[in-house]
């Protein structure tokens, strides 16, 4: 077994291949431009919830359809995953994160001058395989730029600009629409997506470039089956995704249509609950990060962090189900607020194993969180035409009830595999 003296030998021999920048410098040329790509990513992923019913009416789908048209993304998303790990740790995030950046914007194309189901998938999921590494290639990065003892808390900090994308994605987005239809609107994000894409290439320095291009293409499967084969690995599989997939889930759709059948909202209340939500999960990602770090420091690591915060995460979508105050935006705003405390997960994996895999620690994670999330998007939608819509459109509460109870079922039992089948001697 690879001891903590190796692993930190590891990390200082990659982290020494091209010389220190002053903290400010790092933020300017590193985590600026990668933020950007972040920030898009977010963006593309949460947009559908408030074009939802333009979707709707313009194309005539039913819920499942739209379920299938927007979780397209998370599907290409998930199936490139693994790639990617192998992508990053042999050709460095820079190079990686430049070249998928091409695809959305692409993709971001075709979804705008799409005139049918199928086309619009086909964009939907360029999207998705162009967003694939908007975290994971930051993460990467962030690796190779920081010190592992601060994982946690920069991570966190980086995160809040995928709030701030998803908070784009709500009230700005709905008045936006005031001025442009949705299909412009798409074909301006991909301009944005080509110019965050030159910014990444041009101004990032190279860094984990060099020495992982030297490993062979065996050896990169084989730092891949270690992970895989790792009980810790499975023991954070289930929690993860659960709990994830359900933020990306709710987030990036079925929220906005529960406000609208079951909290009876007007498109534009819906879009301020959605702002109201996104801007809370921006905060709550920082949250995340300072919990994570304050754990650490009063001694009860990391693993108490990620349970803790899949219970707090719990909490709000029982609000949600039992529908305490379903016209409110407070059980909404706590929800976002919780619904990324599990990121934890990334940088806790990460630092059990070598810096030379954290490309694939993460992607091997994240396949299994944007699978989830695809599942989970697409059935809710079953779930929902399960039951008739009513004469206005709108699906009944028990529908949702159903759906989302579910969710939470599955959160709880995999809290349960989580403290039970987490190796003891492997706690952090």
């Amino acid at each position: 077994m690879t001891t903590e003296a190796q692993l930190r030998s590891s990390r200082s021999a990659e982290q020494e291949e091209t010389p220190n920048l002053g903290l400010l410098r790092i933020a300017l040329v590193v985590a600026l431009p990668f933020a950007g790509g972040y920030f898009l990513s977010y963006l593309f992923r949460s947009v559908n919830a408030v074009i939802s019913g333009r979707l709707l009416s313009e194309l005539g789908l039913d819920a499942s359809a739209l379920g299938l048209l927007t979780a397209a993304y998370f599907l290409a998303f998930a199936c490139f995953q693994l790639p990617l790990g192998l992508l990053l740790d042999r050709f460095g995030p820079r190079r990686v994160q430049a070249g998928l950046l091409l695809f959305a914007a692409i993709g971001g194309v075709v979804f705008a001058l799409g005139q049918s189901l199928t086309t619009l998938m086909i964009g939907r999921a360029l999207i998705g395989l162009g967003c694939a590494g908007g975290l994971m290639a930051s993460l990467k990065a962030l690796s190779l730029w920081f010190p592992p003892q601060r994982w946690a808390l920069v991570n966190g900090c980086f995160l809040m600009v995928g709030g701030l994308g998803a908070a784009t994605a709500t009230a700005p987005v709905e008045a936006a629409l005031h001025l442009v239809d949705w299909r412009t609107l798409f074909l301006i994000l991909s301009g944005a997506t080509l110019l965050v894409a030159s910014l990444i290439f041009l101004v990032v320095p190279p860094r984990g470039e060099q020495g992982a291009a030297q490993s062979n293409l065996r050896e990169q499967l084989a730092g891949l089956g270690r992970i895989l084969s790792s009980r810790l690995f499975w023991a954070a599989v289930p929690l993860s995704v659960s709990s994830l997939a359900a933020g990306l889930s709710l987030q990036g759709l079925w929220a906005g249509p529960w406000l609208a059948d079951v909290g009876g909202l007007s498109s534009s209340a819906v879009a301020g609950v959605l702002l109201a939500l996104a801007l809370s999960m921006t905060v709550g990602f920082f949250f995340g990060g300072l919990l994570a770090d304050g754990m650490e420091r009063i001694g009860l690591g990391l693993d108490a962090a990620m349970v803790l915060g899949a219970i707090l995460f719990i909490l709000p979508q029982l609000a949600i189900v039992l529908e305490l105050a379903p016209q409110s935006a407070l059980p909404w705003m706590a929800f976002g607020f919780t619904s990324n405390l599990c990121m934890v997960i990334y940088p806790r994996l990460a630092r059990s194993f070598p810096l030379s895999l954290s490309g694939r620690v993460n992607t091997s994670l994240n396949l299994m969180v944007f699978i989830g999330a695809f599942a989970m998007q697409y059935a809710i939608g079953g779930l929902l035409d399960l039951a008739a819509p009513e004469a206005q459109g709108h699906y009944p509460a028990e529908a949702y009830q159903l759906a989302f109870g579910g969710v939470v079922g599955l959160q709880l039992l995999s809290l349960l595999w989580y403290l039970f089948f987490l190796p003891r001697g492997q706690r952090i």
